[in-house]
């Protein structure tokens, strides 16, 4: 269990002297700050990318699994990912989930072609007209790009302007974000807006952190109001993990392999096992199970081979070379990977 920091004395609170603030913060960051490759960019769709990849995403997976450097390689620029097959911009993000933030990223890229002539808006407000960007992003990719003073407010930058201005209500309410978003457009500065919310992401990664906070080395401590860091931010209690059984067919014939579409918007178009209902599989023997997790599901796979299955609507054979071009969940992905052999 992670420790409490020793108890402290409040600071004099950054409305007080935010030209302090972010000249300490500012500072430690140029000592400190991680040398990520969307830092060393000013390519606004490199920058965008990497903002859609880290949502629900731990930097190390984005990074130490080359999905950042894989997806750059094959879509380069917003010209080449407008101009992809959906199946084939799924399957370069698959493993990364939420497959949503692909098909806005695509989206996004055919805008910028169609709607701005090819050329990334500089605008705020022009970058979050854009499909699938939010506010945050909207002002991540300006002040990353384009140095533009604006606030972006994160987790880890919601997380720090909650514990510096020791602020007790819920954030994630509409009063909450419209408090903290007003926190942040107070302490931004009017030029060096790349830095300023770098830092404050910086702040949030290594020192204010979600279940720890060292306090005593904090660069923002003289200007922090909070006493109690991990009491704060206050947010909804999460909901329980729900357990779920899943029953899919491993069904095959020489040379291939049944598959079912996705539909709905979390996974729509992706190819996985065929499902069937446990009365369905009543008879069959599982030939092996495996768990996974999404959202707040945790999932049971029951698998079920068989050599007489026969394609419903949305299921379709394919020969068992396509299956590797194919966009795939990953947990379906690993469990086709056992059975052929891969």
């Amino acid at each position: 269990m992670p420790q409490p920091p020793k108890e402290k004395t409040p600071g004099s609170g950054p409305s007080a002297d935010p030209a302090g603030l972010r000249a300490a913060l500012c500072r430690w960051f140029g000592e400190v700050g991680e040398d990520y490759p969307w830092r060393s960019t000013r390519d606004p769709y490199e920058v965008l990318v990497s903002e859609v990849m880290l949502q629900q995403t731990q930097v190390a997976t984005v990074l130490g699994r080359g999905y950042y450097r894989r997806w750059l390689e094959r879509f380069p620029d917003v010209g080449a990912l407008a101009a992809a097959e959906e199946a084939e911009v799924l399957r370069v993000w698959e493993g990364l989930g939420y497959y949503s933030r692909a098909r806005n990223l695509q989206r996004a890229a055919r805008a910028v072609v169609e709607e701005h002539g090819g050329e990334f808006p500089r605008d705020p407000a022009a970058i979050e007209a854009l499909p699938g960007v939010g506010r945050y992003t909207a002002g991540a990719v300006a002040s990353f790009a384009f140095d533009a003073p604006v606030p972006a407010v994160d987790a880890n930058i919601a997380r720090v302007l909650a514990r510096l201005f020791d602020f007790r209500e819920r954030i994630d309410t509409g009063a909450g974000q419209r408090q903290l978003w007003g926190w942040a457009a107070e302490l931004v500065p009017g030029a060096g807006g790349r830095v300023w919310n770098s830092a404050l992401m910086e702040l949030g990664q290594r020192v204010c952190k979600a279940r720890s906070a060292a306090c005593e080395g904090c660069p923002a401590a003289r200007w922090c109001l909070c006493a109690d860091p991990l009491a704060l931010p206050v947010k909804k209690d999460r909901p329980a993990v729900t357990e779920v059984d899943e029953h899919v067919l491993v069904a095959r014939r020489p040379g291939e392999i049944l598959l079912q579409q996705e539909t709905g918007r979390r996974r729509g178009g992706l190819w996985k096992l065929p499902g069937r209902e446990g009365g369905e599989v009543a008879g069959m023997r599982p030939s092996g199970k495996q768990r996974y997790g999404i959202t707040r599901y945790r999932v049971t796979m029951h698998l079920y081979e068989t050599d007489s299955a026969e394609a419903r609507e949305g299921e379709r054979w394919f020969r068992l070379e396509e299956v590797a071009e194919l966009p795939m969940p990953s947990p379906y992905r690993r469990a086709v990977s056992r059975y052929l052999g891969d």
